[in-house]
């Protein structure tokens, strides 16, 4: 099993790693935050927060196992060599974790907060059951041969093409409203940084070793990195650029008309009939 080369490396690959962490973790309370100021979800895409439970789940599975299956690193190593390094760390579980339990309580709060007439697509729910289905035959398939690498890498594969996907809904939601009214843009900036510093981490330690099998020996974590930062800037680009948040404009005749007046005049009292 590998080790670290340089101490200042190891320390500044914890230190990238855990800023990661917390980025993303804090990443999720601003829209859960939001939906519960709101007591609304309405400009939150449904679809988006469904594949990205499936997304976090699949990534959980990939890291947990990797992370703690000595079984499974035994299979890392013969298969990449046994002079690398396991490309999961403890923060890449605690985040996993974080991310799961994050995603089922905004999508809890989609079921009991104003939904306004927005659901969950037809598609989305399609998506997801093949995916677990497929995931349930390779499973059974993996079994016989005890394949455990090959079958958590078909979850980080599922994590992939989940992050691919799932920011489709909600950058096409936000265009055809030309609004991004309900969608935290907080969430995006932490997450930006988050896909920053982890694809920091990433380096550092290939750095350090003087390999890059750690790069396409996680390919999930590497696209994640990637895939996130590119569609940050899409969303960063929607809330600041293309459609900015505007305050409603009332012009002051609008106003003079609809004000009330305090005191009636004169020729608005009622007459007293002459006796």
């Amino acid at each position: 099993m590998a080790s670290w080369n340089s101490i200042p490396l190891e320390i500044t690959y914890e230190v990238l790693g855990w800023t990661a962490f917390l980025s993303w973790s804090i990443s999720f309370y601003p829209q859960v935050i939001l939906n519960f100021h709101r007591k609304s979800v309405v400009g939150l895409n449904f679809d988006f927060v469904l594949l990205n439970l499936t997304k976090h789940s699949s990534y959980l599975i990939y890291n947990t196992c990797l992370y703690f299956s000595t079984a499974i690193q035994k299979q890392y190593y013969e298969e990449y060599g046994y002079g690398q390094m396991i490309p999961v760390a403890a923060n890449d579980v605690a985040f996993s974790i974080h991310a799961v339990l994050l995603t089922a309580i905004t999508l809890f709060q989609i079921v009991i907060y104003d939904r306004g007439s927005q659901k969950v697509s037809k598609i989305a729910i399609a998506i997801v059951s093949v995916v677990w289905l497929f995931a349930a035959v390779c499973f059974f398939i993996s079994l016989p041969t005890h394949s455990w690498l090959w079958l958590i890498t078909i979850f980080n594969s599922i994590q992939v093409f989940m992050t691919v996907i799932k920011y489709i809904p909600q950058a096409f939601m936000n265009f055809a409203r030309k609004s991004t009214d309900g969608f935290s843009i907080g969430n995006i900036l932490l997450d930006f940084f988050g896909g920053v510093t982890n694809y920091a981490q990433m380096v550092v330690q290939s750095v350090d070793q003087g390999s890059w099998v750690n790069f396409y020996g996680n390919i999930g974590k590497t696209l994640l990195s990637l895939v996130s930062i590119f569609f940050d800037i899409i969303f960063m680009c929607q809330h600041y650029i293309l459609y900015p948040e505007k305050k409603a404009q009332v012009s002051p005749k609008l106003i003079e008309e609809n004000r009330e007046p305090l005191v009636k005049s004169s020729d608005d009292q009622p007459q007293s009939e002459n006796v």
